[in-house]
């Protein structure tokens, strides 16, 4: 199992500023509807800070794009299927060293697959839905190494912050660290030394303290407090 790696990520959600004499960020796409593409390099011809690169229409080519021009950003398509996509991030990070940043973007992203996308190494994470400012917003972030995912699919996990985390007993907080690094119950069970009833008993409590909903958004909310990816407002 991977565990989730420490990445430099901003203290707050502000939009990063462009500084005039930085190199144009260079941004390619792997989408499978080619008009897709040409609304990308569209939106792109007008920023002063980064530049539309390449086109790839399959994840091959995509994977051979990166080895031959390692672009800043490469903008995925979640249409490509989710396990595929998976196992592509996987053989770039196992075999490829190279610092172009991958960014999932799809018509829909829910919170799990968004916390496997963020734990198989993406880097950010978009829906094809998004307006131009928050479009912007995610390739800037991600283009100058930090990691970024569009606030809606967080929004349905975020906490209510009624109970801070510091409420948590210590066993609570043992439980919801690993549950954060992404182990399963019985995994976890086995790590501590207890029963998986106990865990479910344990993630009952975590659950009604934090306000959370489900362990993936759990996860989400430990990324984000720990600033391991910047979530807008």
């Amino acid at each position: 199992m991977t565990n989730l790696t420490e990445i430099n990520t901003p203290q707050t959600s502000t939009p990063p500023t462009v500084t005039p004499f930085a190199p144009m960020k260079r941004i390619s796409i792997c989408d499978t509807q080619p008009v897709t593409a040409e609304g990308v390099r569209t939106l792109l011809s007008g920023s002063a800070d980064m530049r539309f690169a390449e086109v790839a229409d399959s994840l091959a080519q995509a994977l051979e794009l990166v080895r031959r021009t390692s672009p800043d950003v490469l903008m995925i398509d979640k249409a490509f299927g989710m396990q595929a996509i998976l196992e592509w991030l996987g053989d770039l990070r196992t075999n490829e060293h190279t610092p172009t940043a991958i960014v999932v973007w799809g018509v829909s992203v829910t919170e799990a697959e968004a916390l496997r996308f963020l734990q198989a190494g993406a880097r950010g994470i978009l829906r094809k839905t998004a307006g131009i400012p928050v479009v912007l917003a995610c390739l800037r972030t991600v283009a100058l190494g930090r990691s970024w995912m569009e606030d809606c699919v967080f929004r349905d996990s975020a906490r209510s912050d009624r109970y801070p985390r510091s409420e948590l007993t210590a066993r609570e907080q043992q439980v919801l660290e690993l549950v954060e690094q992404g182990f399963k119950n019985k995994e976890i069970a086995n790590d501590l030394g207890i029963r998986p009833g106990t865990v479910k008993i344990h993630l009952k409590h975590i659950f009604e303290k934090t306000g959370v909903r489900g362990r993936y958004g759990l996860a989400l909310n430990g990324l984000k407090d720990r600033g391991l990816v910047s979530i807008p407002a």
